[in-house]
């Protein structure tokens, strides 16, 4: 069967490893394994005594244990752990849609996150309004898409790529819409815990509502995309069979290294998201003047919460700008035609340490064309 390509993972095979300034990059500064495991109070001694047998489906029991006691209400029992954060959106999407039924998607978003939906059933978007200086949900838009074949609506807080963030009482109308028409609501919280400028972090919607599936992991707010290490919560118990038993043809069991690290990552959150978070911030200090000095040519919404920003362009195809932008002056940054959002928006990434001298370079190269 055909399915979308992927255009934003098409897009950053092209480029990434080869580009010097990197500044759409959606991650946070990384570690390497012996600082992660210091940060941890563990030691290469004891990642070196790792059995590398099979591991359990659902993951280690003391894996699952800490995860479970990073939210309110969530038991070990709730946890899946995956082989990789996209796998759960896979085994989401394959769990619950049927080919009769419809989904609504949040929009714009990660490609998988509509592309598999689609793939399966009958998708709408709904999408984030644009206002001068912020986005905002248009709730009279999404009760106007909801029929009575919609089985699932699919979101992702904080979000990417815009770094809008509800607030309580806005989630809490999300989740009570869901309730009203007794349809599953899948949340991506990847950015759970990259909050700022006084935005508290939200409750899992796990912990608020029965019918839901959260995705995390250790990608974003913790900086290490490498370990592909993630996990869903799922309370109830059926549903969570079911997917474990689609779990079974795609990876079976989690990587037992991955595991060993994420356990370390676990113990290390706190210090790894605090200082990304603070790395976010200094970076948003240096993006706010240049898009202030640059403010014919881009259009600025700050973000409220994760590691990026999708910044409107005044170029006639984003797409074209960036693949320009990267083959001429080696500076990457992300066309919103990959996340479903039309040709004259790009998305910037403030996660990196290498964010100021990306910037740099590139407004030396806007400047050159003045």
């Amino acid at each position: 069967m055909h399915i979308a390509p992927f255009a934003t993972e098409q897009f950053y095979a092209l480029y990434e490893f080869q580009m010097p300034h990197l500044l759409s990059v959606s991650d946070c500064e990384s570690v390497t394994a012996e600082e992660l495991l210091d940060l941890a109070g563990m030691s290469l001694s004891d990642f070196g005594q790792l059995h590398l047998g099979y591991t359990r489906s659902k993951g280690d029991p003391e894996l699952r244990r800490a995860i479970a006691n990073t939210y309110e209400t969530i038991s070990d029992e709730d946890v899946v752990v995956l082989t990789s954060p996209v796998e759960g959106i896979y085994l989401t999407m394959r769990t619950l849609l049927e080919p009769e039924e419809e989904a609504i998607v949040l929009m714009p978003a990660y490609d998988s996150l509509k592309n598999m939906a689609e793939h399966i059933c009958k998708t709408h978007t709904w999408e984030l309004v644009a206002s001068e200086n912020e986005w905002q949900l248009d709730f009279d838009a999404l009760e106007k898409l909801i029929n009575d074949k919609t089985k699932l609506i699919v979101v992702n807080f904080p979000h990417n790529p815009t770094g809008f963030l509800p607030n309580p009482e806005q989630f809490d109308c999300l989740i009570n819409m869901a309730k009203a028409h007794g349809i599953w609501l899948f949340c991506d919280e990847m950015y759970r815990g990259l909050e700022f400028d006084g935005n508290e972090t939200l409750p899992t919607v796990a912990d608020r509502y029965e019918n839901t599936i959260a995705l995390s992991g250790l990608s974003k707010a913790h900086g290490l995309p490498g370990l592909r290490s993630g996990w869903l919560i799922i309370k109830d118990e059926q549903v969570r069979e079911k997917l474990v038993n689609w779990k079974h043809y795609t990876t079976i069991c989690p990587s037992a290294p991955s595991e060993f690290l994420a356990l370390a990552a676990l113990k290390a959150g706190d210090k790894l998201i605090e200082r990304n978070k603070a790395i976010v911030k200094k970076n948003l200090t240096l993006a706010e003047p240049f898009f202030d000095r640059w403010k014919e040519f881009f259009t600025w919404r700050r973000p409220q919460s994760g590691s990026m920003a999708l910044v409107g362009v005044d170029v006639a195809s984003a797409t074209d700008y960036c693949h320009t932008l990267a083959k001429g002056q080696g500076v990457l940054l992300l066309p919103s035609s990959c996340m479903g959002y039309g040709d004259q928006h790009v998305r910037f990434g403030f996660g990196r340490k290498t964010f100021s001298s990306a910037l740099q370079h590139y407004e030396a190269h806007l400047n050159s064309l003045k």
